[in-house]
């Protein structure tokens, strides 16, 4: 044991004395620290906080626990019945590399019951196209597309805003493009 000079605290009233307290307990032995234990409870209350954690944000973000209800998915749409309204433009888009498709095919729509005036023929900017295809740009548009479409034959039907003249919303316009389904097999492929 060590000693240590004598000070004011070794004189201590005795301890069953009425004025005994504690006095001089900056000199007492240092309490055995368990190293190992205290590492073991750091753990189990860091794996305890982290389950905790990650618990709460799988509850918040609905994956663990009620959630939000499940939503039904909206029940798929039935194509509109169709029907051939001449009332609608009709521009024509050549997107092969045989010349004189749109030409064709504008005297086949005019056959259908439109109005030369109101369909007209261009080339389309790239000449690989695939499927033949009728684009309509708002949802009631639908029905005079695959009226348009069953008019020409073999032809797909697609809502697509990309042909639709964005100064005038009002015009009542349906694009063909003209694929390579149209184009004769025996036709260069040059453009």
């Amino acid at each position: 044991m060590q000693t240590h000079p004598t000070d004011r605290f070794d004189e201590l009233p005795p301890a069953s004395s009425r004025d005994a307290r504690r006095v001089g307990a900056h000199r007492a032995e240092q309490p055995r620290i368990r190293r190992g234990r205290v590492w073991l409870w750091a753990a189990i209350a860091t794996v305890v906080l982290v389950a905790a954690g990650v618990t709460g944000t799988l509850w918040a973000g609905g994956t663990f626990g009620p959630g939000p209800a499940a939503s039904t998915a909206a029940a798929p749409r039935e194509p509109a019945e169709p029907t051939v309204d001449t009332s609608y433009t009709v521009l024509i888009l050549n997107a092969t590399p045989q010349e004189g498709l749109g030409s064709t095919l504008s005297a086949d729509v005019v056959a259908a019951g439109w109005k030369a005036a109101d369909v007209s023929v261009g080339d389309a900017g790239e000449h690989d196209f695939a499927q033949t295809t009728v684009f309509y740009a708002r949802e009631d548009d639908e029905g005079a597309a695959r009226g348009l479409a069953e008019a020409i034959g073999n032809a797909e039907v697609e809502f697509s805003q990309a042909y639709q003249d964005g100064d005038d919303a009002t015009l009542r316009q349906l694009v063909i493009v003209i694929g390579m389904d149209r184009a004769d097999s025996t036709e260069s492929s040059t453009p």
